[in-house]
C-alpha cells in the first residue's frame, strides 16, 4: 500500500530532516508512528499524503511510483486516504455536518445516500448537537472530533492520524480508538502518530515505527 525506499528530505541547502527512510505498509495493517517532539512525525505523514515531495529516494503509493505522476493522478490517489492533522483544516464557511460530509460530496454521492450515515457518525463522536454550527464556535476538542469524523466517513483505504486523541478526555479517546479499530477491521490500514504510550498499549500486535536521529526504526 505504501513503500518508502531510501527517502530523504531537506529544505533548501540545510541538513536533511529525514534520512534514508525505508519501510512498507501492507493492506489492513495497524501501525503507530512515534518518537520525540521534533523528530519529524508530521513531516513523514505529509510525505505519505504526497503533500511534500522527497529530496531523494522513492515513494510508492497503492502500487504506483509517485514521482512521475501528474497533479490529477496525485489528487486521485489522495482521495483514497483519510487524514487528521493537528491543525484540523476545517472549512470555516461550512457547518460541522458539511465538513464531515465533504469527502462524500467530492466523490459525487447524492446527499440522500449519506445523510443518515454522517449524522450517526457525528452522534458517535459526541457532536450530534453541534452538527449545524460553524467551526468558529467549536472548541479545540470539538474541531478535532470533526476532523476525525471527516477522515473516517469515506472509509478510506489508508488513514493517517496525527495525535488524534490529544485534545479529548480519556473516555472519548477510548471511543475514538474503537472507531479506528473498527475501521481497521473493515480493511483500512491505519497509521497513528502519537507519543502516548498508554494509547499504543491498547493495540496489541500493532507495529511501531519510531523516528529518532532523523532515521526510522521498526518494531514488530
Amino acid at each position: 500500500m505504501v513503500r518508502f525506499e531510501n527517502v530523504g528530505l531537506r529544505y533548501g541547502m540545510g541538513d536533511e530532516i529525514l534520512q534514508d527512510i525505508s519501510f512498507a505498509i501492507r493492506p489492513n495493517s495497524f501501525q503507530f508512528l512515534t518518537g520525540p517532539s521534533g523528530a519529524g512525525k508530521t513531516t513523514l505523514l505529509r510525505l505519505m499524503l504526497l503533500s511534500l515531495k522527497p529530496t531523494r529516494g522513492q515513494i510508492t503509493l497503492f502500487g504506483q511510483e509517485v514521482t512521475t505522476l501528474n497533479k490529477d493522478a496525485i489528487t486521485a490517489l489522495r482521495r483514497r486516504i483519510g487524514v487528521v492533522f493537528q491543525d484540523f483544516r476545517l472549512l470555516q464557511n461550512l457547518t460541522t455536518y458539511e465538513n464531515v460530509a465533504l469527502p462524500l460530496r467530492v466523490m459525487g454521492r447524492d446527499e440522500s445516500s449519506y445523510r443518515a450515515e454522517v449524522i450517526e457518525l457525528l452522534r458517535w463522536v459526541g457532536l450530534g448537537e453541534r452538527m449545524h454550527v460553524l467551526p468558529a464556535v467549536l472548541s479545540g476538542g470539538e474541531k478535532q472530533r470533526t476532523a476525525i469524523a471527516r477522515a473516517l466517513i469515506g472509509r478510506p483505504e489508508l488513514l493517517l492520524a496525527d495525535e488524534p486523541t490529544g485534545n479529548v478526555d480519556p473516555t472519548l479517546a477510548r471511543r475514538l480508538l474503537r472507531l479506528f479499530a473498527e475501521l481497521h477491521r473493515s480493511g483500512t490500514s491505519v497509521v497513528i502518530a502519537t507519543h502516548d504510550l498508554a494509547l499504543m498499549e491498547q493495540f496489541e500486535g500493532a507495529k511501531r515505527l519510531v523516528l529518532g536521529d532523523r532515521r526510522l526504526h521498526i518494531f514488530e
